[in-house]
């Protein structure tokens, strides 16, 4: 069901607008202000479409092939091979909320008037999000220059009623049949609209708008492991205060600082050390967690400012100018994107791997303080959740190998035309693979975390941690125990923090947390 309705004008859109439309199925409605702009902007390309000097794009060829006049009898044809030759992507499809967010972000671009399409195109996009007809695209073909070429152009070739396209029922069609279903005519393209269709960042930028989303989420959510590791480790919460973090203000730091120290409110764990030697500092996993965490809230930060720009932006080459001038420009170029979506791999690998070394302390009889080796039921019968962290500490290992920035690759193209490319799209595909894998990275902690408080008897969790407990043991995720087949539990555990549960489960005791 449409969750509400986005409408689309030429001042760009939100981040909040692009999730409605890509996860939650909302309709886009295309504002009569900008069909005003889009068709002003048409009248210009006509214009020059109707005069003998060449324009790139409009009577040229594209590319390294610019330098060749297409007569007006081949124009029509030169729009529709353009986008045909570029659908050229391949391996795996591309998920359905990546393509929403593609064909969204480029209509939003078209919306603009800067492009030089007929109001035609426009809504034929339109109507083909609240349809909910998918184009089919793969997982290669985009070098994020020059935009997200063969993603882009496998969704123009369903605009054109060619290809195959996923139906709002999940099966596979021939566009045309599905574009008939619905009552949507072909576009036939003319002058400048298969390129316009083609030009844009908007596969890399809608991965970055939900990646940024998805990690707000699973930063908070480590706050909280983090804090439920510390009281079962029996960690001392004095590192948390406030003036301790005031004088390195790191906004990030101090935020996540204050989660943690939050979720601990009325511990009784934390401090009591049940050693011979009592620690003077916890480790660097526990003390430091909110100097970790934090700069991962402050790359965030960063991450989102970039994509608030790109989401104003109207990207295309050449654009129509408010003066009516066409100018050729690099807009495309995907640098911007590619490197935000790189820094939150890294902030996302080292996120997950202090989140691991709290997990492997928590299992480790020679440094947990008292609790049992692995948290087994009855060690050397029982192995616990011995390899639950071999899995944690394999993500960890991918994650890291994800981690390593493909914006600083290029290979060039088109005849050494497009000599300098950002890989901006390989970068957000990476991206959405350290997102999962966190996601599961911080489900092991949590599960390694809630058993381990649940073994400290004798002492009184604090309030928020309660709820924790409450909630994972009603979503199915198992105590304490004898061994017992692991990998339901923490697929349960896994659904809990993506899906916002962990969260869910302490704000009612510590009210909103960052």
């Amino acid at each position: 069901m449409d969750m509400h309705t986005v409408v689309v004008g030429t001042a760009g859109t939100t981040a909040e607008d692009v999730i409605a439309v890509a996860r939650d199925g909302a309709r886009v409605v295309v504002s009569d202000e900008a069909l005003a702009a889009v068709a002003a902007s048409r009248q210009v390309i006509d214009d020059l479409a109707a005069k003998p000097d060449p324009v790139y794009g409009v009577s040229t060829g594209f590319g390294a092939l610019a330098v060749r006049h297409i007569s007006p009898d081949l124009r029509a044809q030169l729009q529709r091979n353009i986008v045909r030759s570029h659908a050229a992507g391949m391996g795996p499809r591309v998920e359905r909320e990546v393509v929403r967010a593609l064909m969204f972000l480029r209509l939003k671009t078209l919306a603009s008037g800067r492009t030089g399409v007929r109001p035609l195109v426009v809504e034929t996009m339109a109507a083909v999000l609240n349809a909910g007809i998918t184009p089919v695209v793969h997982e290669y073909g985009s070098l994020g220059c020059s935009g997200d070429l063969a993603p882009l152009s496998h969704c123009a070739l369903t605009l054109m009623g060619e290809g195959e396209a996923e139906g709002p029922d999940g099966a596979l069609r021939p566009a045309g049949e599905l574009l008939a279903a619905h009552g949507i005519a072909p576009v036939e393209l003319r002058e400048k609209e298969g390129l316009a269709l083609l030009n844009g960042t908007d596969g890399m930028l809608g991965m970055l708008v939900m990646a940024c989303a998805d990690l707000a989420r699973l930063i908070t959510s480590a706050d909280i492991t983090a804090a439920l590791s510390l009281e079962a480790l029996l960690g001392s919460e004095k590192v948390l205060a406030p003036e301790l973090h005031t004088i390195r203000p790191h906004p990030g730091q101090g935020s996540s600082a204050a989660n943690m120290l939050r979720v601990l409110a009325g511990s009784g764990l934390t401090g009591h050390h049940q050693d011979d030697a009592p620690r003077v500092q916890d480790a660097y996993s526990i003390r430091c967690a909110p100097q970790v965490a934090g700069a991962g809230r402050d790359t965030l930060a960063h991450a989102r400012l970039v994509a608030d720009r790109e989401l104003a932006a109207a990207v295309d080459n050449p654009v129509v100018l408010p003066d009516g001038r066409v100018e050729s420009n690099g807009n495309f170029h995907g640098a911007p994107v590619a490197y935000v979506l790189d820094f939150l791999a890294i902030a996302a690998a080292d996120l997950a791997s202090i989140a691991e070394r709290r997990t492997d302390r928590l299992l480790d009889k020679n440094r947990s303080h008292g609790l049992p080796p692995f948290l087994a039921g009855d060690p050397g019968v029982d192995s616990g959740l011995m390899i639950a962290q071999y899995t944690q500490a394999a993500l960890v290992s991918e994650m890291k190998r994800l981690a390593v920035p493909a914006s600083v690759d290029s290979i060039p193209s088109s005849a050494m035309q497009e000599d300098h490319v950002s890989m901006g799209w390989s970068a957000a595909r990476k991206l959405r693979t350290a997102v999962g894998a966190l996601t599961r990275v911080i489900a092991v902690e949590l599960f390694a975390a809630t058993r381990a408080i649940e073994l400290r008897t004798g002492l009184t969790a604090a309030p928020a941690t309660r709820e924790v407990l409450r909630a994972v043991r009603a979503a199915g995720i198992e105590g304490p125990g004898e061994d017992r087949f692991l990998a339901p539990d923490l697929a349960a555990a896994e659904a809990f923090v993506r899906d916002g549960k962990l969260i869910e489960a302490v704000e009612p005791v510590t009210g909103p947390l960052a």
